[in-house]
């Protein structure tokens, strides 16, 4: 595999401290907690201090309130230190995660350490179905590369154990699948004629190939026992345990927001190798390795405080901006997108993607993903502006409740909506059902 570099550019590339805060960022609790426990093995300087031990501050020279007009509430951010760890018990995890067994497949290859941080970069964008949820080029432009330098890592990425992982759409994710046979019938079916596939368009696909019934029923019976998402069942053989990555809770009026960091080592420089790298008794070479050792911990702990802060910061400004939500209507959010919290909180957008995704926060009313709280927008036939969420729901009652013999079309649907005061565009409705992971109208029909 050909080398990544770096390029030279006007465009600022990221320090070595601002790519750790963004790796740790995307990490949840659990997986934070074992890279904090690997690092404690991997740094002789690093320790685990006692957790009622009242520590320095980290950002002495930062300004780290949250700059907000509060609006109907007050906020109490609680660091998560001694006794205050223990207000709630939580579940412990009964599963491996899965990103990291993705990831310990990468030590089979031999990369270098830029190509190593970009297929964890992918790795660490996939979602729950396993489909890379972001933009290649939201990547490349975080490295200061082009999209096409990602694409042979991208390849290696999908190539790991479940095949297809990382794919970008299922197109995508058959054809990894299907790699291997690159002549056969089953991959040229999904290369050529995939808008004929989907739609069960089967004549049109035999007389194109020239093939017979019998060869097609083959070719299609070998394409359904593909994994369409790569990403689901693969929690190492048992169920999976939702961890809260955030608990927030009101008391006194005010919302407490925490960060879920209760099994995670609070972290320290040990003062003796501290010393011993700042005196005169070592060998340059020895007081070399030092220096590099208690500067990257030193790195760690402070993208750990960082982490904590950020996550603190984008819950406040969601509660902030959905206050019929938090205050008890659940079934009512405003319209809020990522470029919102990131202008309210001043960071850029790929930090809230970060904060968001996979991240989940234990409220007094459940557990919600915070990448829930986003919704996009519909104008309702009166001009008001609501959640498009509302628009999903409407049209998943829709379906619910059609006649199973003769289900609706979106043709259909399209009017039904409009009388419903959604006027939604046609294209709109098949987003929104494939987004409900709902079929079309002849895959429903019941005989």
């Amino acid at each position: 595999m050909a080398r990544l570099e770096q390029k030279q550019s006007l465009r600022q590339t990221l320090s070595p401290r601002q790519i750790l805060q963004a790796k740790l960022l995307q990490l949840n609790s659990l997986s934070l907690e074992a890279y904090i426990l690997n690092e404690l093995e991997l740094n002789p300087v690093l320790e685990s201090v006692d957790q009622e031990t009242e520590t320095e501050e980290i950002f002495e020279d930062e300004d780290n309130s949250l700059d907000m007009d509060p609006v109907d509430y007050e906020f109490e951010i609680i660091q998560p230190k001694g006794e205050q760890k223990n207000l709630l018990d939580f579940p412990l995890p009964d599963k491996l995660d899965f990103m990291e067994t993705l990831i310990k497949q990468l030590d089979d290859y031999s990369l270098s350490d830029l190509e190593r941080t970009l297929c964890e970069e992918i790795i660490w964008n996939i979602d729950e179905r396993g489909y890379l949820d972001v933009e290649l080029s939201m990547i490349s432009d975080r490295f200061d590369l082009n999209e096409e330098d990602l694409i042979p890592l991208l390849n290696l990425v999908q190539s790991l154990d479940p095949k297809g992982i990382g794919s970008r759409d299922l197109k995508e994710c058959l054809l990894v699948q299907l790699n291997e046979e690159s002549h056969s019938l089953p991959y040229l079916i999904v290369a050529e004629c995939y808008d004929d596939f989907i739609h069960k368009r089967f004549e049109k696909i035999e007389k194109h190939f020239k093939c017979t019934r019998e060869e097609l029923k083959a070719a299609l019976k070998q394409i359904g026992r593909l994994n369409p998402h790569p990403g689901e069942g693969k929690i190492t053989g048992r169920e999976t345990v939702v961890i809260p990555d955030l608990i927030i809770y009101k008391r006194e009026g005010k919302w407490v927001i925490r960060t879920n960091d209760r099994d995670i080592p609070e972290l320290a420089i040990n003062e003796m190798y501290k010393d011993l790298s700042a005196g005169k008794s070592l060998v340059e070479k020895d007081k070399k390795y030092l220096k590099e050792r208690v500067e990257s911990a030193g790195i760690l702990i402070q993208a750990v405080q960082q982490r904590r802060h950020t996550l603190a910061a984008v819950m406040e400004s969601i509660i902030l901006r959905q206050p019929a939500f938090f205050n008890g209507d659940i079934d009512v959010l405003d319209p809020m997108k990522l470029q919102d919290i990131a202008d309210e909180i001043n960071v850029d957008i790929s930090t809230v993607s970060r904060s968001t995704r996979g991240k989940y926060v234990d409220t007094p009313f459940g557990i919600f993903e915070l990448k829930s709280f986003f919704t996009g927008t519909v104008e309702l036939g009166d001009g008001q502006i609501v959640s498009n969420r509302e628009a999903k729901q409407s049209l998943k009652d829709l379906i619910e409740d059609e006649d199973k013999k003769n289900p609706l079309t979106d043709e259909q649907i399209l009017f039904l909506m409009k009388d419903r005061g959604f006027p939604l565009a046609r294209r709109t409705i098949a987003k929104y059902r494939k987004q409900l992971n709902i079929p079309v109208a002849r895959l429903r029909r019941i005989i």
